[in-house]
């Protein structure tokens, strides 16, 4: 009756000390090594054999073992970049515990990331930037992702053909700074993978000083400095040379009773100027004011019809009485009609 119970107990209580399966989990790096690992539940407590084969091949124990406080946590075993396309057999065992597990590989490969970057302002203006793959796939095999940001900003990615190694970025900013990263896996033609790579290390390009987007650049600093003084010194000569000022505020000309004068309105060279001054010399003619004489007072003379001269130094004119009337202009409009007995009779 006593063993019985024992036994009874011991089936119920059996199962509290069994040890829990560790979940194995495997991942082709590089397409050269796999990695496998089983402490996702932590570290297990007792440490397992690793034993692992792909499909039609011999089973063989771990070459090189991972570690966390002096237990077994994973295992590296080499591999053939053809052989993620085999299933994948693992096997734990510790004493009578074993553990058995299929793994499918193909969509479970993860490349290094790029080497070898550089960046380069090319001669077309545009910022270029380079990389190397490392590992052996083809390249038409490997996609690439690129991001990049300006002075510590947010991130901006793009994706890069398969075969590509270069990215543009066109008219970059030179008082911007950039950084670059980028990562690679396996294109879908090659047999998609669900696992991009790590980053690659950053590149930078532009400058230290342009991290602080509020400030301006040293240099464009002295382009306006440089500007404003070109411009002032500019200014100085033109007006020296009084020229800026005929352009902006020409001068009103002041109308003058000299005919001469109107060519001072305009700017005119000297030898232009002396084609205006004239060239002859022209007598001086006083001209005497003729008035009428009433026909009684014209009686008195001896002549009823006589000549009348003027005296000039250097000219002369007569007028015939007769034709004095062919002369006569009125002196104002308010006038009266003068009678055409009447004659003219020059004045002393």
């Amino acid at each position: 009756m006593m063993p019985t119970r024992l036994l009874l107990l011991l089936c119920l209580i059996g199962p509290v000390f069994a040890i829990e399966a560790p979940d194995v989990d495997c991942l082709i790096i590089n397409l050269k090594n796999v990695s496998c690992t089983w402490n996702k539940k932590g570290t297990p407590k007792v440490n397992y054999t690793f034993y692992s084969s792909f499909f039609n091949k011999k089973e063989k124990s771990c070459p090189q073992y991972l570690t966390e406080n002096n237990m077994n946590i994973g295992c590296i075993q080499p591999c053939e970049s053809h052989d993620r396309f085999m299933t994948f057999n693992t096997r734990l065992v510790h004493g009578k515990d074993r553990f058995k597990e299929t793994h499918g590989l193909k969509n479970r490969v993860k490349l290094n990331p790029p080497t070898n970057l550089t960046v380069l302002n090319g001669s077309d203006f545009n910022l270029w930037f380079y990389w190397n793959h490392t590992s052996p796939a083809r390249l038409h095999c490997v996609e690439s992702e690129v991001r990049f940001r300006t002075n510590n900003n947010n991130w901006g990615s793009s994706k890069v053909s398969p075969e590509i190694q270069k990215y543009c970025i066109n008219s970059p900013s030179g008082s911007s700074r950039y950084e670059l990263q980028v990562r690679n896996r396996i294109d879908d033609s090659c047999g998609s993978s669900d696992f991009w790579s790590d980053w690659s290390e950053p590149v930078f390009w532009g400058s230290n000083s342009s991290i602080d987007s509020d400030s301006v650049p040293l240099w464009m600093t002295l382009l306006y400095v440089v500007g404003a003084i070109t411009l002032i010194l500019l200014v100085v000569m033109l007006l020296q040379r009084e020229r800026l000022k005929i352009i902006l505020i020409p001068a009103v000309p002041k109308p003058s009773p000299i005919l001469h004068d109107i060519e001072d309105w305009f700017q005119l060279s000297k030898g232009l100027k002396e084609n205006f001054k004239a060239s002859y010399n022209e007598q001086v003619c006083p001209v005497r004011e003729y008035n009428y004489v009433s026909q009684s007072d014209s009686m008195n003379s001896d002549d009823s019809t006589s000549s009348v001269s003027t005296n000039q130094t250097h000219c002369s004119v007569s007028i015939d009485v007769n034709d004095a009337e062919d002369l006569y202009v009125p002196l104002s409009s308010s006038s009266s009609q003068v009678p055409s007995e009447e004659v003219l009779q020059v004045s002393d």
